[in-house]
């Protein structure tokens, strides 16, 4: 049996391979969509399921006012290190009496990976001030994403199909549910860029969409098939690097 203090350690490691490595592969994404809604001294953001901040520095960077919502504690250690005010509880945030009051919403990991899409855009739609937006991003056609045999690993073994909401209409269709819209979006070019295979499985591991495979195969034999659907994208320095596109899309609150 592995021990509660064992098991915190490997959290912790794991959060920090999400910011020291993971994380700074979704900064063309970031970026993109701050410019599109020009994100300045103006705006107040909101990150749901920030994970450890870097979306929520770059907002600040811009002069915006950040705050996030990330329930792993581990994550939200190191946003709140990073001197960044995150929250535990969206509930906290939706509690009675409480009044929407950011400008810009956004669900940047999250929304691919989560068992109920629908209410997370529901809830970014109740946080977000009349007038405001939701930007929402997911991953792009199957076929323009080099990682999609990587993903491949946790969903035959249970996890998410990171790809449903890629699908033409699908994240549209879930902002008009929300009373939400549509008010544009855009495709992004986010490389999956690792020094080493370590560094690749480490910082795919961070994203916790292997987590179920995990679960369900036994954590030796997802390696086992993630070092195999990388090989293809190492090269011969052992660097590893896969091409992949993103989609986000704006939607604006009009009531």
């Amino acid at each position: 049996m592995v021990s509660a203090h064992a098991t915190r350690t490997r959290a912790r490691q794991r959060a920090r391979d999400w910011a020291e490595i993971q994380e700074r592969m979704l900064v063309p994404l970031y970026e993109a969509v701050y410019t599109r809604l020009d994100v300045g001294p103006a705006t107040s953001v909101l990150g749901l399921g920030c994970r450890s901040g870097l979306a929520l520095l770059l907002a600040a960077a811009r002069g915006a006012e950040v705050a996030g919502l990330e329930p792993e504690a581990e994550l939200r250690e190191i946003a709140q290190d990073r001197a960044l005010r995150v929250l535990s509880d969206i509930y906290r945030e939706l509690s009675p009496g409480h009044t929407a009051s950011h400008s810009l919403v956004t669900a940047f990991e999250h929304l691919s990976c989560t068992a109920d899409p629908a209410s997370l855009v529901r809830d970014a739609a109740a946080l977000t001030t009349r007038g405001g937006h939701v930007a929402l991003a997911v991953w792009g056609p199957e076929e323009r994403c080099e990682s999609a045999p990587v993903l491949e690993v946790a969903h035959r073994h249970g996890g998410f199909d990171v790809f449903a909401l890629a699908a033409p209409g699908a994240v549209e269709s879930l902002i008009t549910a929300a009373g939400l819209r549509v008010a544009g979006g855009g495709r992004v070019c986010c490389p999956y860029a690792y020094p080493d295979l370590d560094s690749a499985l480490r910082g795919l591991i961070s994203t916790g969409a292997f987590d179920t495979a995990a679960e369900f195969a036994g954590e030796r034999q997802v390696e086992k098939e993630l070092r195999e659907a990388l090989f293809p994208r190492t090269r011969e320095d052992g660097s590893v690097r896969m091409e992949n596109v993103f989609r986000y899309v704006i939607a604006e609150r009009v009531r």
